[in-house]
């Protein structure tokens, strides 16, 4: 029997055509990493980190995948390549579609180019919306809470809303 590993991605874009990159990626998720199992709504928030015209799309889908978490780091980089990411050294910037790792089965990752569970999740709203909306009760190996407990804590005040298609 083949394992399955349980995977959480947060996509963002906050370049235009947001919606379409991010339904692009999960298309070329879905063919190249693994089966979508659940996707959360879009939400939008502003940009965090960096001032930029545009807001963020941001969605979480938990996959089950066959691949190891290096081999996934691997393809989301060749698909962010694919749909024009570019990627700079110089902090925070606007991007067509970006693509994290939150969680990789309950593993503790921390390698050269790699952290999972992701290091910043539990300070940022636009994660926790949606990874509360499909995955409440899923603990974090690091912080040994769960995900909705996480969003209690959280002391961002960022604004984060349900997005309406046009």
């Amino acid at each position: 029997m083949t394992k399955y590993n349980k995977v959480f991605l947060l996509l963002g874009s906050n370049i235009e055509p947001r919606y379409d990159y991010i339904k692009k990626a999960e298309e070329q998720i879905s063919e190249n990493i693994g089966k979508i199992i659940q996707s959360s709504h879009i939400y939008e928030s502003e940009p965090l980190g960096f001032t930029a015209e545009v807001s963020f799309l941001n969605r979480v889908l938990f996959i089950n995948s066959k691949l190891s978490a290096s081999s996934i780091l691997n393809t989301i980089h060749l698909i962010e390549k694919g749909l024009g990411r570019k990627r700079t050294s110089l902090g925070y910037a606007s991007r067509t579609i970006d693509i994290d790792i939150l969680y990789f089965n309950n593993d503790i990752i921390n390698s050269e180019n790699l952290t999972v569970p992701h290091a910043r999740l539990h300070q940022r709203k636009f994660t926790l919306l949606p990874l509360v909306e499909i995955a409440p009760n899923y603990v974090n190996p690091v912080l040994k809470n769960n995900n909705a407990k996480l969003l209690e804590l959280c002391t961002d005040i960022s604004k984060v809303n349900t997005y309406k298609l046009q």
